[in-house]
């Protein structure tokens, strides 16, 4: 990845991320790397904070670039892809985290690109995020060295058939919400049984984030880390049964599957369908 240009169009938050976790792990070097804003005055703050070449042409940098970074949000991509179309050749390289659009429309705005679709999620902002990515029809299968690499410098990333990117965007990509939601609620109960919220909230972060390297490292079914915990007649089993009883595991699937038929519904809206 060091030796290709790389251009990615519309540096928000995330675009952001990748290329700082790009320029970080050494994938790419800042000569090779340009970034595109929608203001010139955002444009100019993020070539001072990376020293990279930054500013608001869109078609300027495909056309410089032979690796394009679809960092746009799904409901101007159609805009950016006439934009860009007369500066993207038969096999350019084009990577979309547009939520919920498929291949297979990039592909026909863009004839001939090597269209891959990812879903990163929130936590590449700090260089701990869960992608997963899906190849279109005419995508080159070399370029999976690339994709790999950019979304590996901010976390983890996988490959899934594109039929389960709306279910990938159910599960990770909505999952931050989810989980800042059980940090928040188990904050509440400790202070609800008479902790401060401060001390609440740093031993609920440090759970969880033990509990989630445990279970990364040990590679153990949760199931079988839960019944490390839960003895015989103790607290933990009480309060298994409690939350049993309310359905929070019902909750959870219920939750992501309407994630996921709603990721359905907007990848429709941007087939036009």
């Amino acid at each position: 990845m060091k030796d290709r240009r790389i251009a990615v169009l519309g540096a928000g938050n995330m675009g952001r991320a990748l290329l700082r976790g790009m320029l970080k792990a050494n994938g790419a070097k800042p000569a090779n790397v340009v970034a595109t804003t929608r203001s010139r005055e955002r444009a100019d703050a993020l070539a001072r904070e990376l020293g990279i070449d930054a500013h608001t042409d869109n078609l300027k940098a495909a056309a410089w670039a032979d690796v394009l970074v679809l960092a746009v949000k799904p409901q101007i991509l159609p805009q950016i892809l006439a934009e860009i179309r007369p500066a993207v050749p038969a096999g350019r390289l084009v990577i979309s985290i547009a939520a919920g659009v498929p291949t297979s429309v990039i592909e026909e705005a863009l004839p001939g690109a090597s269209v891959v679709r990812t879903m990163p999620n929130l936590p590449v902002l700090v260089d701990a995020g869960a992608t997963a990515y899906c190849f279109g029809a005419g995508a080159d299968p070399k370029d999976e060295a690339t994709v790999r690499a950019i979304f590996e410098a901010v976390g983890t990333a996988h490959k899934v058939d594109e039929y389960l990117m709306d279910a990938v965007t159910g599960l990770s990509g909505t999952g931050p919400m989810y989980v800042f939601q059980f940090i928040e609620g188990l904050s509440d109960a400790g202070v609800k049984v008479g902790l401060s919220r401060d001390v609440a909230n740093a031993l609920v972060l440090q759970t969880v984030l033990g509990a989630a390297k445990m279970a990364m490292q040990t590679r153990e079914h949760p199931a079988q880390l839960k019944d490390r915990v839960t003895s015989p007649g103790g607290t933990a089993i009480t309060a298994l049964h409690s939350m049993e009883r309310s359905g929070l595991r019902a909750t959870l699937i219920d939750a992501v599957e309407a994630a996921t038929k709603r990721s359905e519904e907007l990848g429709k809206k941007a087939s036009g369908k």
